[in-house]
C-alpha cells in the first residue's frame, strides 16, 4: 500500500522506515497495482486512449494525467497530483522521472521518444535475459528491440533473470561487455532506471553467455 509520512515523505508498506510511524493511507494494494498500470501505460505505450500526448522527450503534466484518468475511470474520481507523485516516488525500480510539474517514464517505451537520458559511467558488463534457442542467433547477429523500442539490459545477472522469466521459462543470461563496446564506439548505452540500462543496438561480438561463478 502507499502512504505518505508526515516527516519523510511517501513510502509504501504499514510503517514508515525511518520512524516507525504509520502514515496516511493513500492507495491500498490494489489501487497502487492498477493505478501503476495505468500510469505506465500512459507513459510508454497509449497515452492517446487517455486523450493525452507525449512530447518528444517522453514528458506529460500530471495534472492532465490525473484529469484524464478521473475522465476515463470513474472509480477515481478522487484522484490527485499527490497520488501519482506517491506511486512514482515510491517505484523501487527508478521506472519514473519527476519534473517541474511533469513525469515520464524512463524506459519500457513502445514507441519512439528522445529520453536524453545519462551515458556516462556505464558498468564493465551487463546482461540480458534470451531463449535457449536464440543464444546463438543473438551472438551473431547482435541484440535489437524487440517488442520495445530500445534494448534493455540488466545492472545484474539477477535482475536479468527476473525480467525474463515474466516473459518465458529458463532464460538464459547473456553478458554484454557494455563499457568495451561503448569505448569503441559501436553503441551509445545510456542509464534508464535504478537497475536498467537502455541502447539502440549491441552488436553480437560484445555478447557472451553468462556463467555463474
Amino acid at each position: 500500500m502507499l502512504r505518505k509520512c508526515q516527516e519523510h515523505g511517501f513510502y509504501r508498506g504499514s510503517k514508515c522506515q525511518f520512524c516507525g510511524k504509520e502514515g496516511k493511507l493513500l492507495l491500498n494494494e490494489n489501487q497502487l497495482i492498477h493505478l501503476g498500470r495505468i500510469l505506465t501505460g500512459i507513459l510508454r505505450h497509449f497515452p492517446e486512449k487517455f486523450g493525452l500526448n507525449l512530447d518528444r522527450r517522453g514528458w506529460l503534466k500530471i495534472a492532465d494525467i490525473v484529469s484524464a484518468v478521473k475522465e476515463k475511470v470513474h472509480k477515481y474520481h478522487w484522484l490527485t497530483i499527490e497520488h501519482i507523485k506517491g506511486i512514482a516516488e515510491t517505484d523501487e525500480k527508478g521506472r519514473y522521472e519527476i519534473r517541474t510539474g511533469k513525469i515520464r517514464a524512463t524506459y519500457g517505451h513502445s514507441r519512439d521518444v528522445d529520453l536524453d537520458l545519462p551515458k556516462e559511467n556505464i558498468p564493465k558488463y551487463l546482461y540480458y535475459p534470451v531463449k535457449r534457442e536464440h543464444v546463438e542467433k543473438v551472438k551473431e547477429e547482435g541484440i535489437s528491440p524487440f517488442n520495445k523500442s530500445k534494448v534493455h539490459l540488466s545492472a545484474t545477472p539477477k535482475d536479468a533473470l527476473e525480467a525474463g522469466s515474466i516473459h518465458f521459462k529458463n532464460p538464459v543470461i547473456l553478458r554484454i561487455r557494455a563499457k568495451e563496446c561503448v569505448d569503441k564506439g559501436e553503441a551509445v548505452i545510456q542509464k534508464a532506471g535504478k537497475y536498467i540500462f537502455i541502447a539502440d543496438f549491441i552488436p553480437g561480438k560484445f555478447v557472451e553467455i553468462y556463467e555463474e561463478k
